[in-house]
């Protein structure tokens, strides 16, 4: 830790005043350091409470900034253009993500469990390793994304759209797509307990894919969907059978 003579001389180079060093400020537009917002938690067992620091970037013009490591966000992260923006192992889990219009931001080993994103466009995004666990996307446009390694345990996706993303080594478990959109996917490895009810699809593709206890209902043009080298068990073809898909790249796993 600096002494307090380096502290004033460090201060004085970057044109902000002693209060940035502090974690109970934040800092704002004009570099200037203020309160920041705290909010207790509830009391512990010795009946001592803990103040939190609470940042709310709800309706922001992010550009070109680097927010990596953020955490302890507002609930709400919402009505807010981000362009260019890094953050890298972020905690984003549990917020509301609403009407944001996301583009070009590297989100890249972040957290976002239990969170959700609503009316929002998400474009050309780094989701790599991502935890979206039980995350909902809803009325949403997700597009040109690299979620390559994200975990998707418990996604709801639903009346939005999908297209151009890059889902490689992604974790499909109790993932779900409602009234989805998807375009220009390849879906691999293994899929169970997910679900496509009332989806289209264009040029999708499941190739060396898994598809276990998977549920198929309603579909469009699921018979232009590719099955390259892709496995099922007889429930999953039977839904596949009723949806009209072409089933020569499928085989049925034998019990």
């Amino acid at each position: 830790m600096p002494d307090i003579t380096t502290f004033i001389r460090i201060a004085e180079i970057v044109g902000v005043d002693l209060n940035y060093f502090s974690d109970n400020f934040v800092t704002v537009a004009d570099g200037t350091a203020v309160q920041a917002e705290t909010a207790k938690t509830p009391e512990s067992p010795a009946g001592k409470r803990k103040n939190s620091l609470i940042r709310d970037m709800s309706n922001g013009n992010w550009a070109d900034a680097d927010f990596s490591g953020l955490k302890n966000l507002h609930e709400k992260f919402s009505s807010s253009n981000m362009q260019h923006c890094m953050f890298i192992g972020s905690e984003m889990a549990g917020l509301a993500l609403r009407n944001n219009n996301v583009d070009s931001c590297d989100f890249r080993g972040s957290d976002f469990s239990g969170s959700r994103f609503k009316n929002s466009n998400l474009a050309d995004n780094k989701f790599n390793d991502c935890l979206l666990n039980e995350t909902e996307f809803s009325t949403s446009f997700i597009s040109g994304c690299d979620f390559s390694g994200a975990d998707f345990t418990g996604v709801l996706v639903k009346s939005g759209g999908m297209e151009k993303n890059k889902i490689t080594g992604a974790v499909f478990n109790r993932t779900s797509f409602i009234n989805t959109h998807l375009a220009d996917m390849v879906f691999e490895g293994t899929m169970e307990d997910c679900s496509f009810e009332n989806c289209a699809f264009t040029r999708v593709t499941f190739q060396n894919t898994t598809l276990i206890n998977t549920f198929f209902k309603n579909n469009r043009k699921l018979k232009k969907v590719k099955f390259v080298d892709c496995k099922a068990d007889k429930l999953t073809y039977a839904f596949l059978k009723s949806n009209l898909a072409d089933l020569t790249g499928v085989e049925i796993i034998s019990e």
